[in-house]
C-alpha cells in the first residue's frame, strides 16, 4: 500500500495522530520520497526543528522511520538522513489491537470481579473496601455511597473484546461467562 492510500485512511491518520501528536503530525503526514534531513522537513513544513526531530523519533521507536549517519569530512559534523516506513503500519496497528484486547479482557475480569459504590453527586466511583472504609459516605460531598451496577459496563467491554476478537482471528481461551 502506497504511502498516500495509508494517509488517507481515517483509522492511520487517527493513529499516526496518537502517536506524534498535533504538532508532530505535519511530519507525519508529509512523508518524504527517499532520504530527508531534519533540516529540511522543518524548512518546508515551516516548523520548529525540535518539532520536527521529536515527531522523527517517535516515528523512529515505532518503526515508521530509520536514519542513516553521514559525517561531514571537513567539518565532522553528523547529518542524519531519514527514510519513513510506512510499510509498517498494518503491523503496529495490530500490535496495538492486540494490547487493547488483553487490556479490556482484564478489566472485564477486574469489573466481574469488584463490587462498587457509587456517590453520584461528585461522579466518583469506589470499590466495597474503599466504601466501607468511608463508612459508604462520599468523602467530597457527604452523600451516601449507592451500590453501582457495571453490568452495561461490562456488556458493551464484552462486546468490543468479541469484535477484537472476531478482526484479529483469535479464538476465546479459556471460559469468559
Amino acid at each position: 500500500m502506497a504511502f498516500e492510500e495509508l494517509l488517507n485512511d481515517p483509522v492511520i491518520q487517527k493513529y499516526l495522530h496518537e502517536l506524534v501528536g498535533p504538532t508532530g503530525m505535519p511530519v507525519a503526514a508529509a512523508p518524504p520520497d527517499g532520504e530527508v534531513t531534519d533540516e529540511e522537513l522543518a524548512e518546508k513544513l515551516g516548523l520548529e526543528l525540535n518539532d520536527v526531530r521529536r515527531a522523527l523519533f517517535i516515528l523512529y521507536e515505532n518503526d515508521l522511520a530509520s536514519y542513516r549517519r553521514v559525517r561531514d569530512e571537513d567539518s565532522g559534523w553528523l547529518t542524519y538522513l531519514w527514510t519513513f516506513h510506512y510499510e509498517n503500519i498494518p503491523e503496529n496497528l495490530e500490535e496495538e489491537m492486540y494490547r487493547l484486547l488483553e487490556a479490556l479482557e482484564e478489566r472485564v475480569d477486574y469489573e466481574r470481579n469488584h463490587e462498587f459504590y457509587l456517590s453520584e453527586p461528585a461522579g466518583i466511583r469506589f470499590e466495597f473496601a474503599e466504601a466501607m472504609e468511608l463508612g459508604f459516605q462520599c468523602p467530597e460531598t457527604g452523600a451516601p455511597l449507592e451500590p453501582m451496577d457495571n453490568t452495561d459496563l461490562v456488556g458493551a467491554m464484552e462486546t468490543r473484546i468479541d469484535e477484537l476478537r472476531e478482526e484479529l482471528n483469535v479464538e476465546v481461551t479459556g471460559s469468559n461467562p
